[in-house]
């Protein structure tokens, strides 16, 4: 039996990923550390939030710990191969997660970027499978990115490169990105800034949860101050989308995290949208919704 874990800025997501790339069944934890003040409980939360998924799985399909053949974590930031590092959303500098859960279920425990995760997911049974130069983009609290050239996912051998999220898009913007920056491509695309926003903007109970923002958004969409405010997000997303597409040419584009629910609105005005910021204008690229959605990231951490 493999478990995936699927580490988010929010949340914590883990499954049973069978040999075909299937997802048997997936518990899912949202994480609050707006009150911890310690790096040190963030990691002891992380874990106890993962054991007690596991434990959940396991029990819930007859399994025991010592059915448990591989682990492979999804994470953001700039993972090593043993730590989890600069992980922005939750305030992490570096954590050895690896071996605290060999520690536990004495098993192979495999560590790797989140976004790498859910492209090579998407590129070997998902939205992508059949393009050779293609990008995936997971779009929810941050923006994680993978990009593939003649079918072969790209690594750098200094870090995990291609984010392209910290894309600076624009110098001169007050939008305070987790990384440091300013103007950074995932203050203007993210999810996360997407619905504080317009909960914001639109006047919208401060409490919302995403769902009912997504909920009001498109039931509004064609009055004129939810309109405008989509066009200005839009606009934003096709800056940033041109740049990725001028230097990587791909045949295709998949969209996963949260920004997937809304592909029926966001995808079409996009495609119009980056006609006027394209430099090869007549090269044909898709734009695709993600097909595995936020598993992704589960079922990638246990096969790339």
């Amino acid at each position: 039996m493999r478990i995936g874990i699927d580490i988010g800025g929010s949340h914590i997501a883990s499954g049973i990923v069978l040999e075909d790339g299937m997802l048997m069944d997936k518990e899912t934890r949202d994480i609050d550390i707006s009150s911890i003040c310690s790096e040190e409980r963030v990691e002891k939360l992380i874990i106890d939030e993962i054991n007690n998924e596991i434990g959940t799985l396991i029990k819930r399909n007859n399994y025991s710990i010592g059915d448990i053949s591989k682990i492979g974590i999804a994470a953001p930031g700039n993972p090593s191969e043993n730590c989890i590092r600069n992980l922005v959303n939750l305030h992490i500098k570096e954590f050895n997660i690896v071996n605290e859960l060999i520690k536990i279920y004495n098993t192979k425990v495999v560590l790797h970027n989140d976004g790498k995760c859910a492209g090579f997911a998407e590129k070997k049974y998902g939205a992508l499978k059949r393009y050779e130069d293609c990008i995936f983009l997971c779009i929810g609290t941050g923006v994680g990115s993978a990009v593939f050239i003649d079918n072969e996912l790209l690594v750098p051998k200094n870090a995990v490169g291609f984010e392209l999220g910290h894309m600076i898009i624009d110098k001169s913007s007050k939008n305070k990105c987790n990384c440091g920056n300013n103007g950074c491509f995932e203050t203007f695309a993210s999810m996360k800034r997407f619905k504080q926003n317009a909960i914001k903007t639109l006047n919208l109970e401060s409490d919302c949860i995403s769902e009912e923002v997504q909920n009001y958004i498109r039931n509004n969409i064609e009055k004129p101050a939810v309109k405008k405010y989509v066009e200005e997000y839009i606009e934003n997303i096709a800056i940033g989308l041109s740049n990725i597409i001028n230097i990587f040419e791909p045949e295709a584009i998949a969209f996963g995290g949260s920004f997937s629910y809304y592909s029926d609105i966001f995808l079409p005005m996009i495609k119009e949208k980056i006609k006027k910021y394209r430099f090869n204008k007549s090269n044909k690229i898709e734009l695709l919704e993600a097909k595995l959605k936020n598993d992704a990231g589960i079922i990638g951490s246990v096969i790339i």
